[in-house]
C-alpha cells in the first residue's frame, strides 16, 4: 500500500558516502526533524539531471531557511549517488541517497517496475515533506511526468 499524509515513515536502511559508506536509517533522519525528501528513477538521467535535481539545488537555501532538511534519493549504488551529486554541484547538507535495492521505495508503496527500460526496479518520482518522521506532504508523479515533485511546487505547498 502506498504511503499516506498522517503515516510515520516506514523504518529501512539507506546508504551515503561520507566516510566510506555510511548506513543512514530512516529513525535517524527524520525522527525530531522537518525533512523534505525527493525520489527520482535514475541519477544521470535526462528529466532528474536537467531539471529534478537542478531545481533542489537552486532552492536549498529557500528550504534551509524553513529549518528543513533536503534529502534526494534514488535506486542506485552509494557510488553513484556521490558522483551524481558532484557531478551536480551540489550544497554540503544536501543528502545525496542510495536505496540500492530499492527496500525503502518499496516500504513506501512507491516502486516501480522499469524492467522495460533495462533499468529493473526503481522509485517512482515523488517528493514528500515529513515532520518528526509524519507524512505531511506527499506528491507522487504520474508515469513520464514531472511537476508536482519540483521544489518549487513543494515550496508553495509549505507556505
Amino acid at each position: 500500500m502506498t504511503i499516506q499524509i498522517g503515516d510515520r515513515i516506514p523504518e529501512a536502511k539507506l546508504q551515503r558516502i561520507g566516510e566510506g559508506v555510511e548506513i543512514v536509517d530512516t529513525p535517524t533522519l527524520f525522527t525530531g526533524k522537518k525533512v523534505v525528501l525527493f525520489a527520482v528513477p535514475g541519477a544521470f538521467t535526462p528529466t532528474c539531471s536537467e531539471r529534478h535535481l537542478p531545481g533542489y539545488i537552486e532552492h536549498f537555501d529557500s528550504f534551509r531557511g524553513k529549518g528543513i532538511e533536503v534529502a534526494c534519493m534514488s535506486v542506485n549504488d552509494p557510488f553513484v549517488m556521490q558522483a551524481w551529486g558532484r557531478s551536480q554541484n551540489t550544497q554540503e547538507g544536501l543528502l545525496m541517497l542510495a536505496d540500492g535495492n530499492g527496500e525503502f521505495a518499496r516500504a513506501l508503496g512507491l516502486e516501480m517496475d522499469a524492467s522495460s527500460y533495462g533499468m529493473g526496479t526503481r522509485s517512482k518520482r515523488f517528493s514528500l515533506y515529513a515532520e518528526d518522521g509524519v507524512v505531511k506532504v506527499l506528491n507522487v508523479e504520474a508515469p513520464g511526468e514531472f511537476r508536482v515533485s519540483s521544489a518549487e511546487h513543494m515550496l508553495e505547498q509549505l507556505t
